[in-house]
């Protein structure tokens, strides 16, 4: 199906460029077939327009990203694509808005739970396999937010001043690698980029995201982020959303006063037809039903809790008298919310099920919810006093974590540390379920407490999930892709935020553990770091030099334990000596490792240019300056097991004086 630009009026590509309402766009009276556009990226968020106009429809709720890139796994994000993608397909959606990419820079930012890390190579690496796995169903993705988005404070307004230099290598990256899955839409984010709207700046728009990252697809903007619609049409937005009555008149007056042309016009409504006929020619058999999807959240879910504390080895529950109490959340709030019709299990009776005749677990009459409520803590501290394991889900919420808003606090409310604290003074084998989609402060409580497990906002198998890492039915493989640090002043940004006007990014380049490892700050947990039943441990390093800045990294990991499990090892890259600041590591390749007790593999991991460069502001390109880097191999940034020096010496005249 072929749709002819020449077959439309001047008014009705005009009015294509605008969208028709909330999520469909404009079809020329009966002329194009209908495309219907919906949020998110944790499951299908669509409106049921045959009842009330706000009632949504039912899906699958799947875990968040913060739980998805914990997996470190891009076949469970491309499976996870494809899942949402069935019923897309199965509800009428053409696009999904999803996956959002954008970098971790603060974890007060209310919606780290829908991105997937602070460092930008394993955002964009999930990020682009999370569209295929979409697209791979003939449904279409919009990659998001472009760019520099990352605080939820004052978005629709405040500039993010940002120098190039880490614009390149921190806040582009991860768009630049999604882009390769070639996805259908990429939106545009609210904020101005040192001082120009996302929706109207031709630089990013254009010369990097179109001209030097490729993208032949649809630019939209986020619902409402367009200042003046023909300044974003000549910077390249094609699809203005939602529609608003004002944007075609003022598109229409610009082309009367020769402010934009209509050759400007008929390349943006080409991209758009482009995406109408996508829609209408590549939908693929769904392949999956309800119980399927469940299986597939299931699995996700699983794989990306993360274990971060298990003190004498209390984990996995053998048996005895287990208390259960807490609260419970499954995901973050605003549009990536999913509403679910499973009915879940409560997590005593999942424990219960996966414990059978070994133990005796109970709930209690306690309520505790993610704020500051509680009641009737003592029915849970009288049954601790009596039970071998006391389990306690602790988080977040929809409350703290969502959309338009961000977080106060990186520590949990006082009623739950109080709770925490008060379980603990009853029962030493307290083990902690943390349900959050960001880092978490647990000073207050972490050295009173056995366990710790890191849940993150695991949609509608959650508890289904905890319940097979707590009792050994999987064994946790999960690592963080975020750092976790002792308390929001040690954080590259501190309580600091923009003035309403601008936000300013001083720390540059060192976000992350690129900044806690560079600097040597102390923190909770580390970046890439997570604990198993079982135990790995790195031999026999090789760094193989394929070409004068190609090399493949390899190395054996062994599983030295009796249990089966997967390990996520890490290769990271340190410039030994440079004309310019750089981390101490960077974050380079990993590699996902499934080994049977006892078991030994041999990794590989391939380095190329762009795992050695900086990006050179004066000489407006990516930079290999010669000299010794050390290749680093570990199973977290700060557990490095293995190391080897490396020279690069690429020819003089590709070098300036150092």
């Amino acid at each position: 199906m072929k749709f002819d630009l020449k077959s439309l009026s001047l008014d009705e590509k005009l009015r294509l460029l605008c969208g028709r309402d909330p999520w469909q766009l404009y079809t020329a009276d009966g002329k194009l077939p209908n495309v219907f556009v919906t949020d998110g990226p944790h499951g299908l968020r669509m409106k049921d327009y045959a009842y009330e106009k706000y009632t949504p429809k039912k899906a699958t709720a799947m875990p968040n990203f913060c739980v998805l890139a914990c997996t470190w796994d891009a076949e469970l994000a491309f499976l996870d694509g494809a899942t949402i993608a069935d019923e897309c397909l199965e509800k009428g959606t053409d696009v999904l808005l999803a996956p959002g990419v954008n970098i971790r820079r603060t974890p007060l930012c209310g919606r780290n739970f829908e991105y997937f890390s602070e460092d930008p190579l394993l955002s964009g690496v999930l990020g682009k396999a999370f569209i295929e796995g979409v697209q791979s169903k003939g449904v279409g993705t919009s990659l998001k937010h472009f760019c520099a988005n990352n605080r939820e404070y004052d978005r629709l307004y405040q500039s993010s001043e940002v120098d190039e230099r880490t614009l390149r290598e921190m806040y582009l990256p991860a768009f630049e690698i999604a882009v390769q899955a070639k996805p259908w839409t990429v939106m545009c984010a609210y904020n101005a980029v040192n001082g120009v709207w996302a929706s109207e700046n031709e630089w990013l728009l254009k010369d990097i995201l179109r001209d030097e990252f490729g993208f032949d697809g649809v630019i939209v903007s986020d619902w409402g982020a367009v200042h003046n619609s023909y300044r974003a049409a000549k910077a390249t937005l094609d699809l203005e959303m939602p529609y608003s009555s004002k944007s075609y008149p003022v598109l229409k007056e610009a082309y009367e006063k020769g402010l934009i042309t209509e050759a400007e016009i008929d390349a943006r409504a080409e991209k758009v037809l482009a995406l109408i006929e996508k829609c209408a020619t590549q939908k693929k058999p769904i392949t999956t039903d309800k119980a399927q999807r469940h299986e597939n959240a299931l699995k996700i879910a699983r794989e990306g809790i993360v274990l971060l504390k298990n003190e004498d080895g209390i984990l996995p529950i053998k048996g005895g008298n287990v208390v259960v109490a807490g609260s419970h959340t499954e995901s973050g709030g605003g549009s990536a919310f999913v509403t679910s019709d499973y009915e879940a299990r409560p997590l005593k009776e999942e424990l219960a099920v996966r414990l059978g005749d070994k133990a005796t677990v109970i709930g209690t009459k306690t309520q505790l919810g993610v704020d500051r409520f509680v009641q009737n803590a003592r029915d849970t501290y009288a049954a601790a006093s009596k039970a071998d394991y006391v389990v306690i889900t602790v988080g977040t919420g929809t409350t703290n974590e969502q959309e338009a808003r961000d977080r106060d606090s990186l520590r949990l409310s006082c009623t739950q540390e109080d709770f925490i604290l008060g379980n603990a003074r009853f029962n030493k084998n307290v083990v902690v379920v943390l349900q959050a989609g960001s880092a978490v402060d647990m000073t207050p409580w972490i050295d009173k407490v056995k366990a710790v497990v890191l849940a993150g906002f695991a949609g509608e198998a959650s508890k289904e999930a905890i319940a097979d890492i707590l009792t050994g039915n999987a064994c946790p493989s999960g690592k963080l892709t975020e750092t976790f640090p002792l308390r929001l002043e040690d954080t590259p940004t501190g309580e600091t935020r923009g003035d309403g006007f601008v936000e300013r990014y001083p720390e540059g380049v060192f976000v992350g553990y690129r900044w806690y490892d560079t600097y040597d700050k102390e923190v909770l947990f580390p970046f890439g770091y997570g604990l198993s039943y079982a135990k790995y441990e790195y031999s026999d390093l090789e760094v193989k030099k394929l070409g004068e800045t190609d090399f493949e990294v390899s190395y054996n990991v062994t599983n030295v334990s009796d249990v089966d499990g997967k390990e996520i090892s890490q290769v990271y890259v340190h410039d030994v000596f440079s004309s310019v600041s750089r981390p101490q590591k960077e974050l380079r390749g990993f590699e996902k490792t499934a080994l049977k007790a006892g078991e030994s593999k041999r990794v590989c991991v391939k380095l190329d240019f762009r795992s050695f460069a900086f990006y050179s502001v004066p000489m407006k390109r990516w930079y290999v300056e010669n000299g010794e880097f050390d290749v680093l191999v570990g199973a977290s940034s700060r557990d490095i097991r293995l190391s080897a020096r490396i020279e690069i010496a690429l020819p003089e005249t590709e070098q300036y004086s150092f």
